[in-house]
């Protein structure tokens, strides 16, 4: 699983925390803009089995630029606004509540 942002400072880390309990599961995140964290990279869109986007914009962004390795892979859009301190408690409930449906049970 790949959780994408804008910066990889915020949102997307906080999801990849998030799930970083599930050892049946490989994540990682990464951010669109050129001055991320951790950038996005074809690699990383090759690597990942399902690409989580914090907003359409971001989607928007990953699809034209990295057409060729998405592959059809299922990119997914969270609608998780910009709005959070990293860890803060109400985002980490949104990816739990949000992407929890596309994950198989533990």
């Amino acid at each position: 699983m790949l959780f994408v942002c804008s910066q990889n400072r915020l949102r997307s880390p906080t999801a990849e925390q998030v799930f970083s309990c599930r050892e049946d599961l490989e994540m990682d995140s990464a951010g669109t803009n050129h001055n991320a964290d951790n950038p996005l990279t074809a690699e990383l869109i090759a690597w990942a089995d399902v690409i989580f986007v914090m907003e359409k914009a971001h989607r928007n962004k990953l699809l034209p630029r990295y057409r060729a390795a998405l592959g059809g892979k299922r990119v997914i859009c969270l609608d998780i606004l910009d709005d959070y301190d990293f860890m803060q408690p109400e985002l980490v409930q949104l990816p739990k509540t949000k992407v929890s449906r596309h994950l198989p049970a533990m």
